[in-house]
């Protein structure tokens, strides 16, 4: 015969069970959406300037024709999430700014809402803070050698030189991922392998649950 005690188990385990089910497909939504709206910029953004501007917060963008390699995703988190990494990014530096490599690395003394967003180190740092880093190198990696499995709407980083860093977002994973990126020619889709030569950096499922 079934005690209450076994099955107030159950449910515990069948409430659980649903939850992470739950969690596991509003990520997998978060991402779809993120690597749709990061597709959509192809042909859009056809050029690349790293130059310094002054633009609104929150909310501010340069033109959509032009922009670095971190707008890739940060107008992916707008367009497909209606998340604000101008602000998210800019909020966590004014609480934890010493955690952020911007005094270290640009000489800066304080949060600055105009840039900080369009720096992969501080993305970095913002997402691993946000509890989405998945893998961080510790080792040299060839860049389209990720260990953990790719999904739609990842966020992977690279070192393409000792003063330089790269970011791209996952628009197909399986067997043959394919990115969308901005390296200096505008948005383009392109397949993982093209980075080979590139050191891998780090891997980042946001928003939502890490998820194996």
């Amino acid at each position: 015969m079934t005690s209450w005690r076994q099955l107030d188990r159950r449910a515990v385990l069948a409430a659980g069970l649903s939850l992470a089910a739950g969690t596991a497909l509003a990520a997998s939504w978060a991402g779809r959406r993120l690597a749709d709206a990061a597709r959509a910029q192809v042909g859009v953004t056809r050029g690349y300037d790293a130059a310094y501007r002054r633009i609104a917060y929150p909310g501010g963008d340069v033109a959509r024709t032009t922009g670095v390699c971190a707008d890739v995703p940060v107008r992916a988190a707008r367009d497909g999430l209606e998340l604000d990494l101008q602000r998210l990014v800019h909020e966590d530096m004014a609480r934890a700014f010493e955690a952020y490599p911007s005094r270290r690395r640009w000489g800066l003394t304080a949060p600055d809402a105009n840039i900080d967003h369009r720096r992969v180190l501080n993305l970095e740092v913002f997402w691993r803070r946000a509890g989405a880093e998945l893998w961080r190198a510790d080792r040299p990696v060839a860049g389209a050698r990720f260990p953990r499995r790719l999904e739609p709407g990842d966020i992977l980083t690279w070192r393409p030189s000792d003063r330089s860093a790269h970011v791209g977002v996952v628009v197909a994973g399986g067997p043959i991922p394919w990115i969308v990126h901005n390296m200096g020619v505008g948005a383009q889709t392109v397949p993982l392998l093209l980075m080979w030569p590139y050191p891998a950096s780090g891997h980042y499922r946001w928003p939502g649950e890490p998820r194996t």
